[in-house]
């Protein structure tokens, strides 16, 4: 049952509750693709078997300079259209733990896991660079030096990841657990 949608230009997502009594907690990222790319993908396709051909009928030329040029045609085509990750996807059971899942196009699933007891607290980030600015959901996780970033190859808009933060933040609560002290 889907309980909650968000759009943006490039990704969707989807909040789901799984049965029994809304047990576990489903939060899925997924890339859009839109018509326009799917446009630009055929045209840029197009574009290098015409140069290939045009490159082939030149009898002039080194072979060489036509290896190179079809090699490059084609990383620039996969360079402008590599997105290889379909979604990533947040599980969250809260007696057992948390599922990070990223599910990539050629069918492969990579899956995290981590015990509720573990997971400190999630944290959301401001990730700023020369270049770019974006938003960053994260889990201190115990005995981890590093923070342990949720989306890994997605970058999602904030009004995406705060839904989903906010359940991580009713379901890790460090009043309820006995392991935490108060101080």
């Amino acid at each position: 049952m889907v309980d909650d949608s968000i759009v943006s230009r490039k990704f969707s997502y989807i909040r789901e509750s799984k049965w029994p009594v809304e047990a576990i907690d489903l939060h899925h990222v997924v890339v859009r693709r839109s018509r326009a790319k799917r446009f630009f993908l055929r045209l840029s396709v197009v574009v290098v078997l015409a140069n290939s051909f045009f490159l082939v009928s030149i009898k002039n030329e080194p072979v060489t300079f036509i290896f190179g040029s079809l090699i490059l045609s084609g990383l620039v085509v996969k360079l402008m259209l590599w997105k290889p990750v379909d979604k990533e996807s947040v599980i969250i059971m809260p007696a057992l733990g948390v599922q990070l899942e990223t599910h990539y196009f050629s069918g492969k699933v990579v899956q995290r896991f981590f015990p509720i007891g573990k997971i400190l607290r999630p944290v959301l980030l401001e990730c700023v660079s020369p270049v770019t600015c974006y938003w960053s959901l994260s889990l201190v996780i115990r005995d981890e030096d590093e923070l342990m970033l949720v989306f890994k190859e997605l970058h999602p808009p904030v009004k995406m990841l705060v839904p989903i933060w906010k359940a991580l933040c009713a379901n890790i609560d460090d009043k309820e657990r006995p392991d935490t002290e108060d101080g």
